[in-house]
C-alpha cells in the first residue's frame, strides 16, 4: 500500500484492507500501547522501589503475585475461545451477551476467592489489605479483557490500544501523586483501582454506542458449550500463572520480603523485554484462526512470518541483556539493588524461551488442540513448584530463576512436540533455518563490539543504540546476500 496523503495514513492504520497490511496495522497499535504502558509503569515501578524501599516494595509485588494467582479463574479461558470463535465466523457475535455474563459470575467468584485466601496465605493486616484492593483492581481489569476480545476478534487492535494508553496514564499520575505526597504500597494500591475503575466505565460506553449495543442473556446451555472449550486453557492458564508466580510467593511465604523485591526488580525489566512476544501474538491469532479454517497454505505462510519476526527479535535480546545486565540494573535502581543482576542475566534467558514458547502453544488452540496445551502447562507447574522448593531455601532469588529456564525449556519441547504431531506446521523449514543463521551471526557480532571497553564504558542508552545498530546492519547485510545467492542459483 503506498502512502500519498493523511488520508493514506488513516486507512493504513485504521481500516482493515489486506491480511499483511491488517497484521503490521495491529502490531502497530498494540506497540504503541503495550510500549507505553510498559515504559510508565516501568518509571513509576522504579521510584515505588527507590522511594519505599526494597522491602515495601517486596510486600506490594507479594501481595500482587498472590491475586494474579487468581486471576486466571475470572476467565477460565473464555477470552482465547472468544477470540477464535467470533474471528472464524462472525455471526457467532450473537453469542456474546452471554459471554458477558459469563464474565460477570466468573469475576465475582474470583474476587470471593481472593478475598477468603487471603486470610490464608499472611498474617499482616496490611499486606491483606493491599491483597483486597488488588483484587478488585486485577478483577477489573480482566472484565475489559473480554471487550477486548471482541476487539481482537474483529482484528480492531487500535481500540483496546486507546484503552489501554488511556488505563496506564491514569495509573501513572495517579501513582507518582500518592508516592510523591502519600507514600505507601495502601495508597499505591488504590491509585491502581481507580485507574481500572476509570477506564473500564469509558470502555463500556464506548463499546455500547459504538461498537455492539450491550446486554445480558442468561443461556446456561452456551455457558456450558463455550466452558467445555475454554476448560484446558483455563487450567493451563492456572498451571501457568504458578509457575510465573510461585516464586515471589514463596519467597515472601518463607520470609524473603527482600530478596522477593531484587528478584521482581528484576522480573519488571524482564515484563518489558517481552512486549513484542505478546503483541506478535495477539496481532497473529485472529489471522491464523481465519486461515485456519479455509486457507491451509496460507497458514503456514503467516506462522513462518510469525516465526521470522520472534527469532529477529529473541535471540539479539537474549546476548543484549546478558551482556549489559549490570548497566541496565545500576542505571534503573540504585546500588542496594545489584544482587538483581544475576537474576536478570538468568530471566532473560527465560524470556527468550517464552518467545519461542508462544507461536507454539498458540498453534495448538487454533487447531483446537487445547487440551495439549493444559497437559503441558500442568507439567510445568508440578516442575517449577518441585524446583522451586528444593532450590529457593539454598539458593533464593537465584534458585527461583533457575527453576524457572528449567521449566521454560522442558515446556517448550513439550509444545515442538505437540506442534510436529498435531498440526500440519513444519516448523524445521528452509526459511526458517536461514534465519535463524542469520540471526545468530549477527548476535554474536554485536556482542563482540557491545563488549568492547570503549562502547561498554558508554551510557546504557548509547551501548543499546550502537549494539542495536551493528545487529540491523549485519543481518541486513546477510538477508541480501542471501537473496542474490537464492535468485543467482
Amino acid at each position: 500500500m503506498r502512502i500519498k496523503n493523511f488520508t493514506d495514513v488513516k486507512s493504513l492504520l485504521l481500516n482493515n484492507k489486506t491480511i499483511k497490511q491488517t497484521i503490521f496495522k495491529n502490531i502497530f497499535w498494540l506497540v504503541v500501547a503495550e510500549s507505553l504502558s510498559k515504559f510508565l509503569k516501568l518509571i513509576l515501578i522504579i521510584y515505588v522501589a527507590r522511594i519505599l524501599g526494597a522491602r515495601e516494595y517486596g510486600k506490594f509485588t507479594f501481595a500482587l503475585a498472590f491475586v494474579t494467582l487468581f486471576a486466571i479463574f475470572s476467565d477460565l479461558g473464555i477470552f482465547s475461545v472468544t477470540i477464535r470463535e467470533f474471528s472464524q465466523d462472525k455471526e457467532r457475535e450473537k453469542k456474546f451477551p452471554s459471554v458477558l455474563s459469563l464474565k460477570i459470575l466468573l469475576s465475582l467468584g474470583t474476587l470471593f476467592l481472593i478475598l477468603i485466601g487471603s486470610f490464608f496465605i499472611t498474617p499482616d493486616p496490611l499486606i491483606r489489605r493491599i491483597i483486597w484492593i488488588l483484587g478488585i483492581y486485577v478483577i477489573l481489569s480482566s472484565f475489559s479483557g473480554i471487550i477486548f476480545a471482541f476487539f481482537q476478534a474483529r482484528q480492531k487492535m487500535e481500540y483496546e490500544a486507546w484503552a489501554r494508553i488511556f488505563e496506564v496514564l491514569i495509573i501513572t499520575l495517579a501513582g507518582f501523586f500518592v508516592i510523591l505526597n502519600f507514600p505507601s504500597i495502601k495508597n499505591l494500591s488504590y491509585s491502581y483501582l481507580f485507574a481500572s475503575l476509570a477506564v473500564l466505565f469509558f470502555i463500556l460506553i464506548f463499546f455500547h454506542f459504538k461498537v455492539y449495543r450491550l446486554r445480558l442473556s442468561w443461556k446456561k446451555s452456551l455457558w456450558k458449550n463455550y466452558l467445555a472449550m475454554s476448560w484446558p486453557l483455563a487450567l493451563a492458564g492456572v498451571f501457568s500463572t504458578i509457575y510465573a508466580s510461585t516464586d515471589s510467593i514463596m519467597m515472601g511465604y518463607w520470609g524473603q520480603v527482600t530478596q522477593t523485591g531484587w528478584y521482581n526488580a528484576a522480573y519488571k525489566i524482564i515484563g518489558v523485554t517481552l512486549i513484542p512476544a505478546a503483541l506478535i501474538s495477539a496481532s497473529f491469532f485472529p489471522a491464523l484462526s481465519l486461515a485456519f479454517r479455509k486457507e491451509k497454505e496460507r497458514f503456514q505462510k503467516i506462522w513462518d512470518y510469525q516465526m521470522e519476526m520472534v527469532i529477529f527479535l529473541t535471540i539479539p535480546l537474549v546476548v543484549g541483556g546478558i551482556t549489559l545486565a549490570p548497566k541496565i540494573i545500576g542505571f534503573i535502581y540504585n546500588p542496594s539493588y545489584f544482587p538483581s543482576i544475576l537474576a536478570f542475566q538468568i530471566l532473560i534467558v527465560v524470556a527468550g524461551i517464552s518467545f519461542f514458547c508462544n507461536p507454539f502453544s498458540q498453534i495448538l488452540v487454533v487447531a483446537n488442540q487445547q487440551r495439549k496445551a493444559f497437559w503441558i502447562a500442568l507439567f510445568g507447574a508440578i516442575i517449577n513448584v518441585i524446583l522451586n522448593i528444593i532450590l529457593i531455601p539454598k539458593y533464593s532469588l537465584y534458585g527461583a530463576a533457575i527453576a524457572t529456564v528449567i521449566t521454560f525449556l522442558l515446556i517448550f519441547f513439550l509444545f515442538f512436540k505437540f506442534t510436529i504431531r498435531l498440526t500440519s506446521i513444519k516448523p524445521l523449514n528452509i526459511r526458517f533455518i536461514s534465519s535463524f543463521i542469520g540471526v545468530c551471526l549477527a548476535s554474536s557480532l554485536m556482542y563482540f563490539v557491545v563488549s568492547q571497553p570503549q562502547i561498554y564504558q558508554l551510557n546504557v542508552f548509547f551501548s543499546i543504540l550502537t549494539g542495536t545498530g551493528v545487529y540491523l546492519v549485519c543481518f541486513l547485510g546477510y538477508k541480501k546476500l542471501v537473496n542474490q545467492f537464492l535468485n543467482f542459483s
